[in-house]
């Protein structure tokens, strides 16, 4: 019986832990400034580039915002893996940020904006190294990895880049 109640015990306090992983990248290059705005050919194939890298990354949930450009950054891995892209508003920040959390024992894309991914990153608990996203800069993934155990929480950043390297 003692070694029932312990296996339960164990049980229930492993089932607190979760490990999730948040991918977070801007859109990629757009045609234009205009809101309504569609990828440029680089873009797509910045697109695709993201697919390639993120395809073993064991994603289940995709958020982007409205926009036409972020939902073509995610469409090719949305279609590689099956997962459909679900929307968020595009501020406040802590919007999307309240939904990852949610989001236990899951692996996440996010694509948002040059003035909104470094603050989804901050939301998450890290400090990036960047302090802007300038407006031709596409490359940056920003990877936040969040542990939370029997021990208490862990949150981890790692910055990327992929595809092509945008110019300074």
């Amino acid at each position: 019986m003692k070694n029932r109640l312990a296996v339960l015990g164990m049980l229930v306090a492993l089932s607190g832990c979760s490990t999730s992983t948040v991918f977070v990248v801007r859109h990629a290059e757009k045609v234009s400034e205009a809101d309504t705005t569609s990828l440029s050919p680089a873009g797509f194939e910045r697109a695709q580039d993201l697919a390639d890298r993120l395809e073993d990354e064991r994603i289940s949930l995709i958020l982007t915002t409205p926009y036409r450009r972020t939902q073509q950054t995610a469409a090719p891995l949305s279609r590689q893996l099956n997962v459909s892209i679900d929307s968020y508003p595009a501020s406040p920040g802590s919007a999307v940020v309240e939904r990852v959390q949610q989001a236990k024992n899951r692996n996440v894309l996010v694509v948002g904006h040059s003035n909104t991914i470094l603050d989804i990153v901050k939301g998450l608990g890290t400090t990036p190294s960047k302090a802007n996203i300038e407006s031709s800069d596409f490359d940056n993934l920003f990877i936040v990895t969040r542990k939370k155990g029997l021990f208490g929480k862990t949150v981890r950043l790692q910055e990327e880049t992929y595809g092509k390297p945008t110019l300074p």
